[in-house]
């Protein structure tokens, strides 16, 4: 059986979903030909300092001479040409969203990031996309050869239907609170929407980004949404399939998505969408299941959902269709196996 190294840096156990990703992937390999072996690297990526650099280019060169490794997008991208250079060994990237596609960043950072992971594709000798989109921006922004390119959709796995909570309707946002989910986007959309019954769990990380989380609180007080919108901050995976099975409708208002995995647990659950235009989402959502708004429009957000909320039997069509294409959705196994036969492709 093939044996690489995956390096990620920080907290594999991290509940956001480039590292459920990771963790899925690690767990299916053996199940697809393949051992990942995991590697870690210090949780300083995107921006390192210097001795977290150092600690990585050790970590990476007391691997077995050529051993082929794959890096996670979150540390490739930041990691210096000379040092992948040094290393001498086959190198893969994968990436689950270009690091200067983050939101809030200034503008002196994104270009930073944009430059580094530019140089450091360059010398990837396979890269590895989550999503056809993702693959598009990298071959276009980035001057990734096809070639050396494939996609490995995120798996989802099988759910039950969700039963939903009937009323009032219950809606559904999963993402760590931070400014690329636009969580304060929802808010302000659902403040529009008063005159309708409904509430609202907020599900995800709040301590990612404590400014943002105070913000998007603050935005809920000053609306007086406390009675009808929660952030109830990460939960476990039992406790999330709860909150899936109580829904009635899911929502994003994020800025910018690689792929999207929550809005495909909620394709496998049966949820109606509504959500934006935003990086891989119109290649995740299909047409007939969701309702797709402007990024960082409040006013189209609010009116989709209004549309929905206010019309049970358009909702029952789009979640007839969301169930439809869920059953159809790749494993975690397949995911795997995409990897493996990536790395297996390159040459020592």
């Amino acid at each position: 059986m093939d044996a690489f190294t995956f390096a990620i840096p920080g907290d594999l156990s991290l509940p956001t979903g480039g590292y459920a990703y990771d963790r899925r992937v690690i767990e299916e390999a053996p199940g697809a030909g393949g051992m990942l072996t995991p590697l870690a690297l210090p949780p300083g990526f995107p921006f390192p300092t210097g001795a977290e650099l150092e600690a990585s280019a050790q970590a990476l060169a007391a691997l077995p001479p050529g051993q082929k490794v794959l890096i996670d997008g979150l540390a490739f991208g930041a990691l210096p040409v000379d040092l992948l250079q040094a290393l001498g060994r086959p190198l893969a990237a994968l990436v689950h969203h270009p690091l200067a596609l983050e939101s809030g960043l200034g503008e002196g950072q994104r270009a930073a990031l944009f430059a580094s992971e530019k140089a450091a594709l360059a010398q990837a000798q396979a890269v590895i996309a989550t999503s056809p989109a993702t693959a598009r921006r990298l071959v276009q922004d980035y001057g990734v050869p096809p070639g050396r390119l494939c996609v490995a959709l995120p798996g989802t796995d099988p759910a039950p239907r969700a039963r939903g909570s009937g009323q009032p309707p219950r809606l559904l946002a999963v993402g760590a609170v931070i400014p690329r989910k636009a969580h304060g986007v929802l808010v302000e959309a659902l403040a529009r929407l008063t005159d309708l019954a409904w509430d609202c769990r907020i599900v995800g990380a709040t301590d990612r980004d404590p400014a943002e989380t105070a913000r998007v609180s603050g935005l809920i007080d000053t609306h007086g949404l406390g009675d009808r919108i929660r952030l109830t901050g990460a939960l476990a995976p039992e406790l999330l399939a709860e909150v899936f099975d109580d829904a009635d409708l899911f929502v994003t208002a994020s800025l910018f998505e690689g792929y999207g995995m929550g809005l495909t647990e909620a394709l496998a659950r049966g949820l109606p969408l509504v959500a934006t235009r935003a990086g891989a989402i119109p290649d995740t959502v299909p047409a007939e299941t969701a309702l797709l708004v402007e990024p960082g429009d409040a006013a189209g957000l609010a009116q989709a959902l209004r549309d929905l909320i206010a019309a049970p039997h358009t909702r029952a069509r789009l979640a007839q269709a969301a169930w439809r294409h869920g059953q159809n959705l790749p494993s975690w196994t397949q995911t795997a196996a995409t990897v493996l036969a990536a790395l297996k492709e390159m040459p020592r």
